[in-house]
């Protein structure tokens, strides 16, 4: 398990984990570009807020991923049962 320092608007923390050190340096400048994005949007709020706001921004795209790879799970499940019933035919 190691640790890195890592910025997020500017202030410092140390993070430690089991992933690399670059992954969580991508994971900290995501959450530090995501909290920007609330701040242009609502520069006078607090950063609590500013926290909230941007965990439920991440919580949509996680939501609208986890849907989108669900469709596609279907619909490659339909296409593999398609799949075995032509292949039935030639047996």
């Amino acid at each position: 398990m190691g640790s890195i320092e890592v910025h997020i608007l500017g202030q410092k923390y140390i993070i430690k984990g089991d992933a690399t050190p670059e992954y969580i340096q991508q994971l900290a400048d995501f959450l530090d570009a995501k909290l920007r994005d609330v701040y242009e949007n609502a520069p006078s709020i607090t950063p609590l807020r500013a926290s909230i706001l941007a965990a439920l921004n991440i919580a949509d795209e996680l939501h609208k991923s986890k849907k989108d790879y669900n469709s596609v799970s279907q619909s490659i499940r339909n296409i593999e049962d398609k799949a075995d019933c032509i292949i039935k035919l030639f047996d």
